[in-house]
């Protein structure tokens, strides 16, 4: 098993007590209860500096990847370190905009943008309007033309690459919804070109995520370059090459991304052009900053297996359920007298078959235990529902002056709020 070292700068032990960053988690529980999703300032802010000095050199602008994570505070935290934004609905771009990001810094994404989303967007002067499709070029066209405003205009490619990770998280093939296919990119940015309500600025794709093997990105690169050379020849000129994000991080025994390798890579494939790079990591940035706080509600013994039912389940980590995904748990405190050895399933309080958030784990456990699960910083809180009708867990941000209550706990009010006036 691989140590928590490995994929968490920010927990530590001391006498067999869990710490994140000088806070004892144990501490964390008593005060905000369970479930609760806890993240580290300090691993954050360590993740963005790490990306921005592998492209130091570079004219680069790291935009986080807000799917992965859209908490205000976490959101204001990466502005105050200088990072732009990946976004993919309108309403990302609002949460950005409140946290104190810089819409100038915004590359707006995603295949279903309709016309009240991209209004707003041109409104708000972000720096670029990724378009996936010939029919959101019109209409985007259309929208510019209503407002007086020029839309800078990206496309977004879709170069046919594949990647060894989950289906679902695959983009960058031909048979996915996302982006443009690279036969049709050089009429679609000639008719922009032409077009004097848009404005021809770059080309993006977005492949995978979690890729932790570079050559895909690498090769995408330089498809993207071609195509660049394509237009450059016909006149047509961008400025900026957006090559998404994806990078991969560790969960169990991965080989986690190396941004410096790939930005030296990166780097010599650039080499006397003058382009702003974009570059969109979210998991990276985040993923390993969080963890799940959870209790042990009972034990249930059988002749198969050994259950620990925790008092998280799907609907606040969803996905072992939905990609099969692998998550590190480990004990907050040393085992009791009552503890028993696995291995165990860890498995939640929703009614469903599915609702199993770790299986096999060999963990000494015994019912009241406080356990932390690891990598739930990206994809996790985000994803969370009220499915049971269960709240959705609160989330603190440990900083240097100790932790912060950043989203509180949701109660019954809050999921009925929305329905009680139209009770009948």
């Amino acid at each position: 098993m691989k140590s928590a070292k490995l994929r968490m700068t920010g927990i530590h032990f001391l006498k067999g007590e869990a710490y994140m960053d000088g806070v004892r988690l144990a501490d964390i529980a008593d005060a905000f209860g369970t479930p609760t999703h806890v993240y580290s300032r300090p691993y954050v802010e360590s993740r963005v500096r790490a990306v921005n000095q592998a492209f130091g050199e570079l004219d680069h602008l790291l935009c986080y990847s807000v799917k992965a994570n859209d908490n205000l505070s976490l959101l204001a935290l990466l502005a105050e370190n200088g990072a732009g934004f990946d976004v993919v609905s309108a309403n990302e771009l609002e949460r950005v905009l409140r946290a104190g990001g810089d819409a100038s810094k915004v590359v707006f994404s995603g295949v279903g943008k309709q016309a009240e989303e991209l209004d707003f967007a041109l409104r708000e002067g972000i720096l670029s309007i990724n378009v996936e499709s010939g029919d959101e070029l019109d209409l985007l066209e259309q929208r510019a033309k209503l407002s007086g405003l020029q839309a800078p205009v990206s496309l977004r490619v879709n170069p046919d690459i594949g990647v060894d990770t989950h289906p679902y998280i695959a983009t960058g093939q031909e048979s996915t919804k996302f982006g443009i296919a690279l036969k049709e990119v050089q009429a679609l940015m000639l008719k922009a070109a032409d077009s004097p309500h848009l404005r021809a600025f770059g080309l993006a794709c977005h492949i995978a995520s979690q890729i932790v093997d570079d050559a895909p990105l690498i090769s995408a690169c330089e498809q993207l370059l071609r195509l660049l050379d394509g237009l450059g020849k016909l006149g047509v000129e961008l400025s900026m090459i957006d090559l998404g994000g994806g990078f991969g991080i560790r969960y169990e025994d991965e080989q986690e991304f190396d941004p410096h390798a790939y930005a030296s890579k990166i780097k010599q494939r650039l080499q006397g052009r003058k382009l702003l790079l974009v570059t969109e990591p979210g998991r990276y940035l985040v993923a390993n900053a969080g963890v799940l706080l959870t209790r042990v509600v009972r034990t249930k013994l059988g002749k198969q297996r050994n259950f620990a039912i925790l008092d998280s389940g799907m609907n606040d980590l969803i996905r072992p359920s939905l990609y099969q995904a692998y998550h590190h748990v480990q004990r907050c405190a040393p085992c009791s007298d009552d503890s028993l050895p696995g291995p165990w399933e860890l498995v939640g309080p929703v009614c469903e078959t599915g609702d199993r958030l770790a299986t096999g784990r060999e963990l000494e456990i015994a019912p009241g235990d406080l356990l932390y699960i690891e990598s739930c910083g990206a994809y996790v809180s985000v994803m969370s529902s009220n499915y049971n009708a269960r709240d959705r867990a609160a989330e603190v941000l440990v900083e240097d002056d100790g932790p912060r209550l950043i989203r509180r706990r949701e109660c019954l009010a809050d999921q009925i709020a929305l329905e009680t006036p139209f009770l009948r």
